[in-house]
């Protein structure tokens, strides 16, 4: 299975992309600007990571609590990514990652406590 993992509630926009031998990440800073090529810095390191939307089996995203920006951009990405190439997407909560261990999300998937297609976003005030 071949999971990517988008998020963007925090300080930093994280792309990552976990298979069962490799992982891969990349960050980039929290802000407007890279919330307007959002899908161009996906699709880069996509492509750099020599990894194309097609060999994707699940898209799991941060539905926060954090930014209220980095959240709706995250979030309408996955839901367009999911609809437009038929994929699972899942939504995780901040607090269900510690220390930015992403990892714990596919135990969480694994358990069946991520539902699928349920994104409901939490902002910070």
């Amino acid at each position: 299975m071949n999971n990517l993992i988008i998020d963007a509630a925090n300080e930093k926009i994280l792309f990552k992309i976990i298979t069962i031998t490799k992982s891969y990440t990349s960050e980039y800073p929290n802000s407007r600007e890279n919330f307007d090529k959002l899908t161009i810095l996906l699709f880069n390191f996509l492509k750099e990571k020599n990894m194309k939307i097609s060999k994707i089996d699940n898209i799991l995203v941060n539905q926060g609590p954090g930014k209220f920006s980095g959240i709706r951009s995250s979030i309408a990405l996955a839901k367009a990514l999911s609809i437009t190439n038929k994929l699972n997407l899942y939504g995780f909560n901040s607090q269900q990652i510690e220390l930015r261990d992403y990892k714990k999300v596919l135990s969480l998937l694994k358990k069946g406590i991520l539902k699928k297609n349920l994104i409901k976003p939490k902002y910070l005030s």
